[in-house]
């Protein structure tokens, strides 16, 4: 049976954050790990980024320092473009996956086919956006609550984000206290996981950073007054400390408030073994499996004896659910599916993967 040829793959980043990122940045992490799977299952990816390479693929920068500083302006994402399609026009990829907002409008002209992933939003101006794009470019969906909030956009698939389990440190034994991580939005609930801690008489960490002025104004209303012995905020957390923090705790509770297409830190939490207490909103139900690997709670009243319950559950079966379905290997497999599909015959829509893995 003669041997399948590797693919050459241009995988661009964002201007914003090396690869991983040392602290924030979800696209990023996402990108560095697609990047390491798709080299161990044999392909030739060329990375297009800012800073210093920590993958494994060949690196090309398109600025010294990452542009973190600048997030949201528009300066940055242009010039990234601009040089990225100068290092591809020496490339010749069979495929392109471009993770950046202003990359995408070059689609048309390029000769390789486009995959772009949907890492944030679909509503408002980034659906718009998508929409506008249409066939240029072949459009993956992080999540099906994702897809089902645009079904009139045009996707090319549904791929779960993963992370690679055996990173990421399992502890059977647990601390006394939950834990909250992520951005100290409204959006994500914190005041509702403090709440719900404090009324299971169960202690809470929260670790994370307000950033915007509106949130340093949620921060100042909701979540500083709820502070106490039993409720610290001990600031961002490195992903050093970020590890520690999901290894140690009972549980993560994530209250989220809004229909989020997907929370990788619910994965990162039961990759080591702690399980998750969570409200019924975007993904979740997608990567909880409830009563198994944490519980999925329909209001936030029913989240105190949720917390209280959670000893009942198996680290062993968390760890299990993203080594079976959110793993490294699982996503670049499934990517790797839908390139092979678009770079063998680049007339046709693909719509070849679903859930993470290959469609029977």
């Amino acid at each position: 049976m003669p041997r399948i040829p590797p693919l050459n793959i241009a995988m661009i980043s964002t201007p914003w954050f090396e690869l991983p990122p040392a602290g924030y940045g979800g696209t990023e992490a996402m990108c560095a790990a697609l990047v390491d799977g798709l080299v161990e299952l044999g392909h030739q990816v060329t990375v297009i980024g800012v800073g210093h390479n920590g993958t494994l693929g060949r690196f090309v920068a398109t600025y010294e320092t990452p542009q973190g500083d600048h997030l949201g302006s528009v300066g940055p994402e242009v010039v990234h473009a601009a040089r990225a399609a100068g290092t591809l026009a020496s490339l010749r990829p069979d495929v392109i996956h471009d993770h950046s907002t202003a990359g995408p409008l070059q689609a048309r002209r390029r000769r390789a086919p486009t995959v772009v992933t949907a890492h944030g939003p679909v509503s408002g101006v980034t659906g718009e956006y998508y929409r506008a794009l249409g066939d240029t470019v072949h459009l993956v969906a992080i999540s099906r609550a994702q897809q089902a909030q645009a079904p009139d956009i045009l996707w090319s698939g549904q791929i779960y984000n993963a992370v690679r389990t055996a990173d990421y440190p399992y502890r059977l034994r647990k601390g006394r206290h939950a834990l909250f991580l992520g951005r100290l939005a409204a959006d994500k609930g914190v005041h509702l996981a403090i709440d719900a801690a404090r009324r299971a008489d169960m202690p809470i960490l929260i670790a994370g950073a307000c950033n915007d002025p509106a949130e340093r104004a949620y921060v100042d209303a909701e979540v500083r007054p709820r502070l106490g012995e039993d409720a610290r905020w001990i600031g961002e957390a490195d992903h050093a400390t970020k590890l520690g923090l999901l290894a140690d705790a009972r549980c993560l509770v994530f209250p989220i408030c809004w229909e989020e297409p997907f929370g990788m830190v619910m994965v990162e939490a039961m990759a080591c073994g702690t399980p998750v207490v969570a409200l019924r909103r975007g993904s979740v139900p997608e990567i909880v499996d409830d009563g198994v690997t944490g519980f999925i709670c329909d209001r936030p009243e029913q989240l105190p004896a949720a917390l209280r319950s959670v000893d009942r559950l198996s680290p062993q079966a968390c760890r299990e659910r993203v080594c079976n379905r959110f793993d490294t290997l699982n996503m670049a497999s499934a990517y790797q599916t839908l390139y092979r599909l678009l770079a063998g015959d680049r007339t046709q829509p693909a719509t070849a993967v679903s859930g993470g893995r290959p469609r029977d």
